[in-house]
């Protein structure tokens, strides 16, 4: 038989719920990427979360104005604009991405990039992908959502809601996918998380209750992510639509 873990034995900061938005604000929070000799600023003016080894990596690009190229992606990446203007460049194809707006990048992708003024840039980068087809892949903005599965019954505290979703990209093994998720208000007890989220709230609030009892509530424009391995509940009172980026392992 399990025994529930009192809060003293919670660790300092257990996995938890992260505001995207209030990380990129404050310069104290996370750590520089590490970055190699001549790296274009795309890939070295990066700041990020200070996490262990893991499959994921998340947090801020922070870009003057200017241009540069990245003649090849190290990895599968999500990025979305937090702030600014943003436009991408292969041969053939141009894509320019204003806030709130997002794209995937796959691996050993080329590219330059400009942008008029400063940018924020929020980013997942799934460190075990593999090499695709080297594209930069938008995610559609009002897509076509087709019902899907709905929340655990058992751990559902409301009658289960009807859910709806559009996956824009997959990784080719599966566990790194993104894409527009809605749902129908829903209340759920704490959710052990074997999977990383972020999320970009289109409509709607939510609001999650971690292991330790911190509280937090997301609404239409927030940017944030459940880190893997954290237990939150989950309490929508309206309608909810997300772009989501999931690691998901199999």
């Amino acid at each position: 038989m399990s025994h529930p873990i009192r809060a003293a034995e919670l660790p300092a900061n257990p996995p938890s719920f992260v505001d995207l938005r209030e990380f990129a604000r404050d310069k104290k929070q996370g750590i520089p990427a590490a970055a190699l000799a001549g790296d274009d600023r795309f890939l070295a003016s990066r700041r990020i979360l200070d996490w262990a080894d893991s499959p994921v990596t998340a947090g801020v690009i922070t870009l003057d104005a200017g241009s540069g190229a990245v003649p090849s992606l190290p990895a599968d990446e999500f990025i979305i604009v937090n702030e600014g203007s943003l436009t991408l460049e292969q041969p053939d194809f141009s894509l320019t991405l204003e806030a709130g707006q997002s794209a995937v990048i796959q691996q050993g992708a080329a590219f330059s990039w400009s942008a008029p003024l400063p940018v924020s840039i929020l980013f997942t980068r799934y460190n075990r992908s593999q090499p695709g087809d080297r594209a930069i892949v938008p995610i559609k903005q009002d897509p076509q959502l087709d019902e899907t599965g709905t929340p655990p019954a058992e751990l559902l505290l409301t009658p289960a809601p009807t859910c709806r979703n559009y996956t824009d990209y997959r990784s080719a093994d599966g566990e790194f996918i993104c894409g527009t998720w809605d749902s129908t208000p829903y209340q759920r007890r704490a959710m052990f998380y074997r999977h990383f989220e972020l999320m970009y709230l289109l409509e709607g609030s939510v609001t999650f209750v971690d292991e330790a009892n911190r509280s937090g509530t997301f609404s239409k424009g927030d940017i944030f992510l459940v880190e893997q391995t954290a237990q939150c509940s989950w309490d929508s009172q309206e309608h909810v639509a997300k772009v989501y980026v999931i690691y998901r392992p199999a």
